[in-house]
């Protein structure tokens, strides 16, 4: 399976599960969920980018935070919040 993600610049790299769990713990951070709850939210965001990529070679990195993000609005409106609150800080709107 594996996928490559264009990132915004145009460049391209493997596909890394990693990387969107660690960025789902990180906006999860400055709530107090329990280890347990961040899993449970990993899990299920991961299980939506997954059925997202199983049908591409590659995928835009924008589509993917839009699937991330369109999850975590469902499950969990304070870690989206968080995530949008750190991207404007970066000017990544």
């Amino acid at each position: 399976m594996t996928k490559v993600v264009v990132k915004r610049d145009g460049s391209k790299e493997l596909f890394d599960a990693g990387k969107i769990e660690k960025a789902v713990r990180a906006a999860a951070r400055s709530s107090e969920f329990s280890e347990e709850r961040v899993q449970e939210l990993v899990k299920s965001v991961l299980v939506k980018v997954f059925e997202f990529i199983q049908d591409h070679d590659q995928v835009v990195a924008s589509e993917l935070k839009n699937v991330i993000l369109g999850e975590l609005d469902i499950i969990e409106p304070a870690v989206s919040a968080s995530w949008r609150d750190y991207d404007k800080s970066k000017g990544k709107d």
